[in-house]
C-alpha cells in the first residue's frame, strides 16, 4: 500500500471508532466550533496540539508556522488571532515552542534559506538583541534552548501588543496569554509565562 492511502485508511478508522462510540458525533461535530483555546505553534510534525493537550476535536483553534511566530506584520497570524479573539472568544491564546526547533537554530546561523530568510530573520533578530547573553552560553544546545524560550516569550510578547488583544482587554477582560514551549525529549509542556489583562 503507498503510504498517502495509510492516511485516508486510518482516517476510516477514525471516523468508524468515532460512530461507534456515539452515532451522532460528527453531526454535532458540524454545527460548529467554540473552543476556549488558540494555540499558536511550530509546523514541526513532532508537535502536534491536541494530542500534546489531550483535546478533542472543537477544543483548540490552531495556528501553526515555522518558529511558532506572530510578527506585527504577518496578515496570517494576525487574522488568526482576530478571528480567536473577536469572533470565538477564546479565553487563552497559547504561544507553544519546542525544543530542538530548526527554525529558531537557523536563527542562530548565518545560512542561505532562500525565502525563508525572511521568515527567519523575525528570530535572528530576537538573538542579535541578546547577543552578549548567549557569548556567556558556552554549551550550543543551552543557547539554543534558550533562543527557543526567548522566542516564545516575544511571541507573548507580540500578541499581548496587538490591537486585538488590547481591545479584548480592555472591554472583556480576557483572553489569558500563555508561553509554553514542548520538551521533545519527555513530551512534557513548560510554563514559561501567563500574562493576564492589564
Amino acid at each position: 500500500m503507498e503510504t498517502y492511502k495509510k492516511l485516508l485508511q486510518a482516517n476510516r478508522d477514525w471516523v468508524q471508532s468515532k460512530v461507534t462510540q456515539r452515532q451522532s458525533y460528527f453531526t454535532e461535530l458540524s454545527q460548529g466550533q467554540n473552543p476556549e483555546f488558540l494555540w499558536i505553534g511550530c509546523s514541526d510534525s513532532r508537535v502536534p496540539a491536541e494530542d500534546l493537550t489531550g483535546c478533542q476535536p472543537g477544543e483548540l483553534f490552531v495556528h501553526r508556522n515555522i518558529g511558532n511566530l506572530v510578527p506585527e506584520s504577518d496578515v496570517n497570524a494576525l487574522s488568526v488571532l482576530q478571528f480567536a479573539v473577536q469572533h470565538l472568544k477564546v479565553k487563552h491564546v497559547i504561544v507553544c515552542g519546542h525544543y530542538g526547533c530548526g527554525g529558531v537554530k537557523h536563527g542562530m546561523m548565518h545560512h542561505d534559506l532562500g525565502l525563508l530568510d525572511a521568515w527567519i530573520a523575525n528570530i535572528r533578530s530576537i538573538y542579535a538583541e541578546n547577543a552578549a547573553e548567549f557569548a556567556n552560553i558556552a554549551d550550543e544546545t543551552a543557547r539554543w534552548d534558550h533562543l527557543v524560550e526567548l522566542n516564545v516569550r516575544r511571541q507573548v510578547k507580540n500578541v499581548i501588543g496587538s490591537a486585538i488583544v488590547y481591545k479584548a482587554w480592555q472591554e472583556e477582560r480576557r483572553p489569558v496569554v500563555h508561553g509554553w514551549v514542548c520538551d521533545l525529549k519527555t513530551g512534557f509542556l513548560k510554563e514559561l509565562e501567563t500574562r493576564y489583562p492589564e
